[in-house]
């Protein structure tokens, strides 16, 4: 997962596919988290929500323009799955970089044109003669008057 999401390394968070990512583009906010749970889920932050400001990311610009076209300016990941905060930081933060990652990726290439092989037209040739064999054999026979 890279860099663990609460100690940025040099100044920076890295996403799985080794994106270094500014740590000051990238703001935490721990909020009540709802549902059950009783005096628990009452008096804890238990959800985090993890927002990651594109501009700011310090990534090349063709990769912040793919960025903004794919998610936006902004890309926000929420967790409230488990009752620990530090889990669901874990959580928010693994849903923001493949988010980011998907995102972030280059568009794949165009399909390169290709002709069947001679003996994939042969096959092919092959075939559609034994279908038309086939259902002329299943017609009725010429009469002679």
């Amino acid at each position: 997962m890279g860099a663990s999401p609460s100690e940025p390394v040099d100044g920076a968070y890295t996403t799985p596919r080794g994106r270094r990512i500014a740590a000051d583009a990238v703001s935490w906010v721990a909020t009540r988290s709802g549902g059950p749970g009783g005096q628990h889920a009452n008096t804890s932050d238990t959800a985090v929500t993890v927002t990651i400001d594109v501009a700011r990311t310090g990534l090349p610009e063709v990769v912040r323009a793919r960025l903004e076209a794919a998610v936006g300016a902004v890309v926000t990941a929420s967790s409230s799955q488990s009752r620990s905060q530090w889990r669901n930081r874990q959580l928010a933060w693994q849903e923001a970089m493949s988010r980011l990652d998907a995102a972030a990726a280059p568009p794949p290439a165009p399909r390169a044109r290709t002709r069947p092989s001679r003996g994939a037209r042969e096959a092919r040739l092959r075939d559609k003669r034994a279908v038309g064999e086939r259902k002329q054999a299943r017609r009725r026979p010429l009469t002679d008057d």
